[in-house]
């Protein structure tokens, strides 16, 4: 059994840990020796560091996310079991967190002891608990957080934390997931993942030296020291405490297929929203098959990051279309969009529209590839009060979204006061304050 004298992680406060518990429980056997394949196949698998589109009136996330906590010792197969869980779910709200980037920072002795494999990174004093307690439940309510990056080649954390917004749905696995008290209240579904340990060894010892450099003896040495002692002593133990127990790790698609179905009907229970007349309001939902975003190039290009932020899985077509000089009119140039784009809901992005030329056209073309009209939403930053016109005119079951009106134009036909070249400003290609036939992105606008 490990003690504490041999962890070489410090004598922090473990206070905050459950207590061990008594003799480990008995390996349980599977649930079925056959494997079927899944029920439910996802089509995609989307990771996501954007935002859901659920919000109440205050911009607060309308519902709490759905944490599912994945335990198991060290190779156990708990992030084959996280990925196949979120290729199953094939939802794009997701976010997958690893308790491997909560480990302390270490100082100077303790990184001696790590370089020759006699420091204990499987004692629960090894790891930033408050750091990791406050940051999943930041990423519950829907709030950004920072993660720290943690090398294990050089035993610390990178200078830059990835950015991670909240989820629908958080996996959250490390071999200590069950053995804080704060922790266990953050998670809605608790997973323990049952690999053999002579299958774990074999899988350490591959990973180890193969993806972090280490070598055989240094890693049998560590295992003997201080991760079987490890297992038995924090991470076995609370196996009592899951919900579902998975034998043989990612392999059991059984119990994988079990695990989404009931977040599957945690994620489809309605909500409901009380309005202040006392009327329980259940809200909207989608009933397109689809959402495409089309810029019209190049300034539409500049809102494609926003639009993707909103919705990951959103696809994207390109339209180009300039003014012949001699003739004065809009002609097409270039044109890319997504199969099937007639049954979609379709975003036509431009930055600014003067006259509102090269948007009709736009429109024109959508409406030749058999896109309703009244699914056509024309999204820009600043129109011209003509090419509002001129759109609502020609097309009036066409939605035109805008932050600003501008009411002029000048003799070239640009927007005034308007907001200058704002393709060029974007992409750091204005070199000159001038207007020309030749750097104007949308001479038609």
């Amino acid at each position: 059994m490990s003690s504490r004298s041999d962890s070489g992680s410090g004598e922090d406060s473990l206070d905050r840990l459950l207590p061990p518990a008594g003799a480990p429980r008995r390996k349980s056997t599977s649930l079925n020796t056959t494997e079927p394949p899944l029920l439910r196949t996802g089509t995609r698998t989307v990771y996501t560091a954007g935002r859901p589109p659920w919000y109440d009136e205050h911009g607060a996330q309308s519902k709490e996310a759905f944490v599912i906590g994945l335990c198991g010792g060290s190779a156990s197969g708990k992030t084959t079991v996280a990925n196949k869980i979120i290729e199953a779910l094939d939802v794009p709200w997701v976010v997958l967190l690893s308790m491997d980037s909560f480990y302390k920072v270490l100082s100077s002795e303790e990184q001696t002891l790590a370089a020759s494999n006699d420091y204990n990174f499987d004692h629960p004093g090894a790891f930033d608990f408050e750091l990791l307690v406050a940051t999943l439940r930041k990423l519950k309510q829907g709030r950004s957080v920072k993660i720290p990056v943690y090398d294990f080649t050089t035993h610390g954390r990178q200078k830059d934390w990835k950015n991670v917004y909240g989820a629908s749905v958080i996996i959250f696995e490390g071999i200590m997931s069950f053995a804080d008290k704060e922790l266990l209240q953050l998670l809605d579904m608790k997973i323990f993942v049952d690999t053999d340990s002579d299958i774990r060894l074999v899988r350490r010892l591959r990973r180890d030296i193969t993806e972090r450099g280490r070598d055989i003896e240094g890693v049998i040495k560590q295992y003997n020291k201080f991760v079987k002692p490890a297992f038995e002593q924090y991470i076995e133990p609370t196996m009592r405490l899951a919900d579902i127990v998975v034998p043989r790790g990612g392999g059991n698609m059984v119990a994988i297929d079990l695990i989404v179905q009931h977040v599957h009907s945690q994620l489809e229970e309605p909500s409901v929203v009380q309005t202040p007349q006392g009327y329980e309001y259940e809200g909207r939902s989608y009933n397109g098959k689809g959402i495409t975003g089309v810029s019209v190039l190049r300034a539409g290009e500049t809102m494609e990051p926003a639009l993707r932020a909103v919705c990951k899985d959103v696809r994207i077509g390109k339209i180009l279309i300039q003014t012949n000089i001699d003739s004065g009119e809009p002609e097409l140039h270039y044109l890319r969009l997504p199969k099937d784009i007639s049954e979609d809901h379709v975003i036509l992005m431009d930055s600014t529209v003067s006259t509102g030329a090269a948007a009709m056209m736009a429109v024109r073309v959508l409406l030749d590839h058999e896109v309703q009209e009244e699914n056509i939403a024309l999204v820009s930053l600043l129109m011209a009060e003509l090419g509002v016109h001129s759109v609502a005119y020609a097309f009036p079951k066409v939605k035109i979204i805008t932050t600003a009106v501008d009411k002029s134009l000048d003799d070239l036909l640009h927007v005034i006061p308007g907001i200058g070249d704002f393709g060029d400003r974007y992409f750091g290609t204005d070199g000159s304050d001038s207007w020309s036939d030749e750097d104007h992105e949308q001479p038609s606008c």
